[in-house]
């Protein structure tokens, strides 16, 4: 296939992902039935962002304009993470526009998904099952992408160090507030919080606050999410850290939905939200620049409230270029 083609199916891929197809909403079901977080809401969402920020045609085409593809396709591995639905989809994305062939392992949280889209990439077009294949073994591959925790990042960079390789860890976002935001800004840090009950890296899990903040108005806007409660998984979280606070006297706020705790770690568990107080904006704003497991910062001056779950083409896991990766590999 010639990039034209492989371009003409993504945007095939977009138009088909948006209808209401009863088998692509049957395999959405089944996805949720195999992962209990991967309600149809969340799922929806991930589909929305995929189909309008990466499966355009315009801006498919001016984003690979900026590579130079690679003339010799290589056999590229790919491991990909499972914390939300179509997680990995960037990864083969990048690796589908370059050219290159693909192995593909897929975390069981999420395989149900992406083995049905590239199942019916493959209806359309046969040769793409050719260039795309998903395998336990990753073996005699020319490349690697990892993505996973701390810990399995050790192991992949034990077993793929011989090779040209992206290893990704645990990364999480951050959100800087001055006091002075509007409702509706509230109301779309919510959405950076709690999209996807705060299991991916460009959630918001910790907030940096000035002395002083007013945390009631905060609490009051994420009440748009109140009903992130009754998802039982989310709820046995809030349970269990609620008691862990109250049984080791750890003072906390909550609005009976999340629990914010004063802590200067920027990672949280799910339910809860750690905040942190500043003396200097631009201070803390450089400190956490600095660190190498913050994803996205959301404020004034950073990137817009509401924002972080809607990444472009452009924005790469870890702010390692994959399409620039790929292209080296000649």
């Amino acid at each position: 296939m010639d990039l034209n083609r492989r371009i003409d199916l993504l945007c095939s891929l977009g138009e088909w992902m948006k209808l209401d197809d009863p088998v692509w909403l049957d395999v959405q079901e089944r996805a949720n039935h195999a992962n209990p977080w991967f309600t149809q809401q969340q799922v929806t969402m991930a589909i929305e962002n995929i189909v309008t920020q990466f499966l355009q045609e315009d801006k498919l085409r001016t984003w690979v304009q900026h590579y130079h593809l690679p003339v010799q396709p290589k056999l590229v591995g790919i491991v990909m993470a499972g914390n939300i639905p179509l997680v990995g989809f960037h990864d083969f994305l990048c690796g589908f526009i370059s050219g290159h062939r693909l192995k593909l392992k897929l975390s069981s949280r999420d395989e149900i998904l992406l083995t049905y889209i590239i199942g019916k990439l493959g209806e359309w077009e046969p040769e793409v099952l050719e260039q795309v294949t998903i395998a336990d073994n990753l073996k005699a591959c020319d490349a690697y992408i990892a993505t996973g925790s701390n810990n399995t990042a050790r192991y992949f960079e034990q077993y793929f160090n011989k090779y040209p390789n992206i290893i990704r860890k645990n990364r999480t976002s951050v959100a800087i507030l001055d006091g002075t935001e509007t409702a509706d800004e509230l109301r779309s840090l919510a959405d950076d919080v709690f999209s996807f009950y705060g299991l991916g890296c460009r959630n918001v899990t910790q907030i940096c606050v000035p002395k002083g903040y007013d945390f009631q108005r905060l609490l009051d806007s994420f009440r748009s999410y109140d009903d992130i409660i009754n998802q039982h998984k989310y709820k046995n979280n809030y349970d269990y850290h609620l008691a862990i606070y109250l049984l080791n006297l750890v003072p906390y706020m909550t609005n009976d939905m999340v629990l914010l705790v004063e802590n200067d770690l920027p990672f949280s568990a799910v339910s809860v939200l750690h905040y942190r107080y500043y003396d200097d904006k631009e201070k803390i704003t450089t400190e956490l620049q600095a660190r190498n497991d913050i994803q996205a910062m959301i404020g004034h001056g950073s990137l817009p409230f509401g924002s972080s779950q809607r990444p472009t083409l452009s924005d790469h896991a870890d702010g390692v270029d994959t399409m620039a990766f790929l292209c080296t590999l000649n």
